[in-house]
């Protein structure tokens, strides 16, 4: 079992910084495929960004190229989520999760636990 807790999370203006994280429990994860995904109200849960056991291997949706960056601290079982330039739209509850059999996957159906979000509203 892997427990995630995600943190970071707020309301903030649009150009905006926030930086989540999410710790991980119960399992070493450094190995995993780690993925960030976000739910905006009414629409479905949708990728945003992923990583591979190595920083040379991250993922992102085309939306957030440019202005997201993901990382991972492996000896603190962590991942982060940079947020620059942060827009309305990004509004969302945003989740980590793990994909334990993996190594990239874009499909929350692939991801196997999950944390328990933390809301970002950017307000105009």
């Amino acid at each position: 079992q892997v427990q995630l807790v995600e943190s970071g999370g707020g309301s903030v203006q649009a150009g905006d910084s926030l930086r989540l994280s999410c710790a991980a429990s119960g399992r070493t994860v450094s190995s995993y495929f780690m993925g960030w995904f976000r739910q905006a109200p009414g629409k479905e849960r949708e990728f945003v960004a992923g990583i591979g056991w190595s920083e040379d291997n991250t993922y992102y949706a085309d939306s957030v190229k440019g202005r997201f960056t993901i990382s991972r601290d492996n000896a603190k079982n962590t991942v982060y989520l940079q947020m620059h330039s942060l827009k309305p739209e990004d509004t969302a509850v945003y989740y980590c999760a793990v994909s334990i059999y993996y190594s990239i996957s874009y499909y929350a159906t692939d991801y196997n636990y999950w944390g328990q979000g933390t809301q970002v509203t950017v307000s105009s």
